[in-house]
């Protein structure tokens, strides 16, 4: 028993070395698992990378001069333009409204396009604390006219606290102008446009 014991305790011996070889080969798997996971998710990510995206307008130091220099041009150019036309668009006005005041000069009663005329208040929200009114001038002959409008703006007795010329200029038949009259600041009195005089010319 002694030598079987022996030869078994041989066996015990020459089997250790196998349990170990099969859990060292265990955790070779498992590393190799893990590793390969590890692989397959940096592959994954590398084959769709996720980039930062750029968005707005990048710093003016960073474009071209020359773009810069053709922006400020443009812009430059278009306030130019709209200075220009603001300025030609009053010119005209002051022209049609002095054009009016010589036509009104010469008409004792209230003139001879009264009917062609029709007034619309202006809130003093609106009109920047003016008193102001729409003057609608509507051409009801069959020949080119120009028209002289001067309103009054009254108060509650009649009064007249304020008054304004506007005129329109070579109006086709059948056309229509709609000139704003701007009287004074309106100083807490109440004030109700209407038309005295109006004349077609």
């Amino acid at each position: 028993m002694t030598n079987t014991g022996g030869r078994r305790t041989a066996r015990n011996h020459r089997l250790h070395p196998l349990r170990v070889g099969a859990a060292t080969a265990l955790l070779a798997l498992t590393a190799t698992t893990v590793a390969a996971c590890g692989s397959s998710s940096d592959t994954t990510s590398g084959s769709s990378p996720t980039r930062p995206t750029v968005q707005g307008t990048p710093p003016s130091s960073l474009l071209p001069s020359a773009l810069l220099s053709s922006a400020s041009a443009l812009a430059s150019g278009a306030s130019a333009a709209a200075s220009s036309f603001e300025a030609s668009v009053s010119a005209e006005v002051s022209r049609a409204n002095a054009s009016a005041s010589a036509a009104l000069s010469s008409v004792a009663d209230g003139g001879n396009a009264l009917s062609d005329v029709t007034l619309t208040g202006v809130p003093t929200a609106n009109s920047g604390g003016r008193r102001a009114a729409v003057v609608t001038i509507t051409n009801s002959t069959n020949a080119t006219a120009s028209y002289a409008v001067r309103v009054d703006f009254v108060d509650a007795s009649g009064t007249v606290v304020d008054t304004t010329v506007v005129g329109a200029q070579d109006l086709q038949p059948g056309a229509k102008a709609s000139p704003v009259a701007f009287g004074g600041r309106d100083e807490g009195l109440a004030a109700t446009p209407r038309v005295a005089k109006a004349q077609r010319y």
